[in-house]
């Protein structure tokens, strides 16, 4: 993009004639002729949408890929840009005098980079009147070049710990969290390997989804014939696929939508169920030859101080390896787990008090996001790469899986039932946030009215 347009590079050359900043050379607009100014608005436009490309590819909200184009658009001098984002594309209009360019790019390949993100916040920071095209394409080729923070096999290790967490919040026992890690590292492994190659999202996840099942499978068949303890089927088999939840995609597409950005919002919702049906069809096909049962194991035996420790070192863990499997940095991660742990807890504590798990969800999500708020802000952190790890771990994995399961079986009540939970706890983490943003954010919680960017 950053060669598009018929001047020649030294004809580019002599239609730089002012600096600007970084000491680099800005266009003296007026003094260019006519084509040269389209020219211009060519590579200009280019760089504001391989901007807007490099962060929806890593997974963030569509309303703060505008947010960036916006900035870039200011930075580089245009007079009015507009922009519309989905999951998967993106629409950009430039204006300058007379003249615009219209743009439009497609995303296919969508995943989660929170160091990426974090990158790309910065640079929108850090933009100001006077970068030049040049200055800005600099920027995002050494961002784009800078490949993930972990290679793939500690990727694969960070999912098995966060669903080995989830397994203990489960009440399952220490033979059962071992074949979780297990069958969710091979599983998301699988998954990593898979997306590099480009294989279809949906077939992806049901494949993901048969492998970690069948391995967590083979791992309690493997513990219980050997002499060295046993395991249950019960409280484990769906953990094992949770690292398959798409919480960055629920979590964008509530925030969308509170924008009221539908198209954005929708899409990322409809992509998110898209990804909880193959999941929960692969689990039930392992379901079906394996005859598993999802359902929580038996509570610990413990002292309630103990217990909560439990809890409280599950949360974190969990939160943890959800952040670093989304290649948070570690000082980003172990602050996604510190937030997510104390919400967590506090979720938990609540609804044994009494308190309905939709509202505790939702004080413990707002909770999250202010926290996320505050302590990202001197840090120069997304708050989304703080809050949706640390929400993640109150996704109701196994009702939504289990509901799924039951409907196949022909329990249409139970799963209904089960379904209608998981869909108003998930509503709840997503109102939780949103009124966490309307507090902590005016930008965002006030439309800019009478503006034409």
């Amino acid at each position: 993009m950053r060669d598009d347009g018929d001047m020649s590079e030294r004809g580019r050359r002599e239609g730089i004639a002012g600096h600007g900043g970084g000491g680099e050379g800005v266009p003296d607009r007026d003094a260019l002729s006519p084509e040269r100014r389209r020219a211009e608005l060519t590579r200009e436009s280019g760089a504001i949408i391989r901007f807007g490309r490099l962060m929806l590819s890593a997974g963030t909200a569509s309303y703060r890929v505008k947010e960036g184009m916006a900035r870039a658009a200011e930075a580089l001098g245009v007079d009015r840009h507009h922009a519309h984002v989905t999951l998967t594309e993106i629409t950009a209009t430039s204006h300058r005098g007379p003249i615009f360019r219209t743009e439009v790019i497609e995303v296919r390949q969508v995943t989660i980079n929170a160091d990426r993100i974090a990158r790309l916040d910065r640079l929108k920071d850090a933009l100001a009147p006077g970068w030049t095209v040049d200055r800005l394409n600099a920027a995002l080729d050494e961002i784009e070049a800078k490949g993930p923070p972990y290679p793939t096999w500690a990727n694969a290790v960070f999912g098995g710990a966060a669903c080995a967490a989830f397994a203990v919040l489960n009440n399952a026992r220490a033979w059962e969290v071992l074949a979780v890690f297990v069958a969710a590292a091979i599983g998301q492994m699988t998954r990593r390997l898979l997306v590099r190659r480009g294989f279809n999202h949906f077939g992806t996840t049901m494949i993901a989804a048969v492998v970690a099942s069948t391995a967590f499978l083979t791992g309690v068949a493997v513990i219980n014939a050997l002499p060295v303890g046993s395991a249950t089927k019960s409280a484990g088999y769906v953990s094992a696929v949770l690292f398959l939840v798409p919480g960055f995609a629920i979590v964008t597409g509530a925030l969308d939508l509170a924008k009221l950005d539908f198209s954005a919002g929708v899409s990322r919702s409809a992509f998110a169920s898209m990804i909880l049906v193959g999941a929960a069809l692969g689990i039930w096909a392992v379901s079906i030859v394996g005859g598993l049962e999802s359902e929580a194991g038996a509570p610990f035996a413990l002292a309630p101080g103990d217990l909560w420790a439990v809890r409280a070192a599950a949360s974190f863990v969990g939160v943890l390896g959800f952040a670093l499997m989304f290649y948070s940095p570690w000082g980003m991660a172990l602050t996604a787990g510190a937030i997510g742990a104390l919400a967590n807890v506090g979720r938990l504590w609540m609804v044994e008090r009494g308190l309905v798990v939709q509202a505790a969800t939702i004080v413990a999500c707002v909770v999250v996001g202010v926290l996320a708020a505050l302590i990202s802000a001197p840090r120069r952190w997304p708050i989304i790469t703080l809050s949706v790890p640390a929400t993640l771990i109150m996704i109701p994995g196994v009702k939504v899986y289990n509901a799924m399961v039951k409907l196949n079986e022909g329990f249409s009540s139970t799963a209904l039932a089960q379904a209608a939970d998981a869909v108003f706890v998930v509503l709840s983490i997503a109102v939780g946030l949103v009124i966490a943003k309307l507090i902590t954010d005016p930008d965002w919680a006030f439309e800019k009215v009478g503006t034409g960017k």
